[in-house]
């Protein structure tokens, strides 16, 4: 889908053909999840967590090994967890009587109030599909990018994305579309994900020519065909670029701080136009 030219700054520095994002915390090298050692505050590498080995022997030694794919690189847990969240959630809106109760408390917005009272819709909304292609399609594409985000990102990085998108997405919806009619969708959180993907990969000078094409065709697939909420895309794309520009610019282990403070700063903006939303 695109490419990313050689280069050692990219790539795990024991295993060189693995693209990462994650830096070990103690020594800044890129680390793939394979080299990658939980410690008390984030991860070290392999030569990091022997040395704290040799100085505290209650480190952690690592992951399990069932958090490994078959391939011996760490599992996407994170994405898988969404995924299955996703799933099951579908599953329980067809049990009798819980359909309405599930929908109801998941919705996005209520027909009857519109500007939900419950700003926890804002997000459970996320988690709630309209139909069996709806899910498969949100599904795919979350397993697609999400994995890749997830091995590059860490996992607490990927979550606050995800999650960040999916809110970018709900709110971009109270402001542009009409707020008494219902949205559900992962797609606002997933349009963040592959916003986030371009900006990462663009810094590390990968071709996104492929990737822009088909973000377009999704975005006026959106415009074109009825009862898809483009507002949720549109949102969710420029949530998920925002942060991502964010965790590449302050990329280095001393920025860390500056990093936490700036994802809260895009967390509360959104939480501002939710309430500017609500009064308008």
């Amino acid at each position: 889908m695109t490419t990313v030219p050689d280069s050692s700054n990219n790539y795990c520095y024991r295993h060189p053909g693995r693209q990462s994002f994650v830096l070990c915390q103690r020594c800044g090298r890129t680390i793939c999840p394979e080299c990658q050692v939980q410690a008390a505050v984030g991860v070290h590498c392999v030569e990091c967590a022997r040395q704290d080995r040799r100085e505290a022997p209650r480190v952690n030694r690592g992951r399990p090994a069932f958090l490994r794919n078959l391939t011996g690189r760490e599992a996407p847990v994170v994405t898988y967890v969404i995924i299955a969240l996703c799933v099951v959630v579908f599953l329980l809106q067809y049990l009798p009587g819980v359909t309405s109760a599930l929908q109801f408390a998941g919705l996005y917005v209520m027909p009857s109030t519109g500007i939900p009272v419950e700003p926890w819709r804002m997000l459970t909304s996320v988690f709630l599909h309209g139909s069996i292609l709806h899910l498969l399609f949100n599904m795919y594409t979350l397993f697609v990018f999400g994995s890749a985000l997830e091995r590059m990102l860490g996992k607490g990085r990927y979550i606050a994305l995800y999650l960040i998108s999916g809110f970018g997405g709900s709110v971009a919806v109270a402001l542009l579309a009409d707020p008494r009619q219902p949205v559900v969708g992962a797609s606002g959180a997933i349009f963040g994900l592959i916003g986030a993907y371009f900006i990462i990969n663009r810094h590390l000078g990968g071709n996104s020519v492929q990737l822009l094409v088909l973000v377009a065709i999704n975005l006026v697939y959106g415009f074109v065909v009825p009862g898809i909420a483009w507002q949720a895309h549109v949102g969710g794309i420029i949530a998920g670029a925002v942060v991502a520009l964010i965790y590449v610019r302050t990329r280095a282990i001393r920025q860390k701080g500056l990093q936490i403070a700036l994802v809260s700063a895009v967390s509360a903006a959104l939480v501002g136009l939710t309430v500017v939303a609500a009064v308008v």
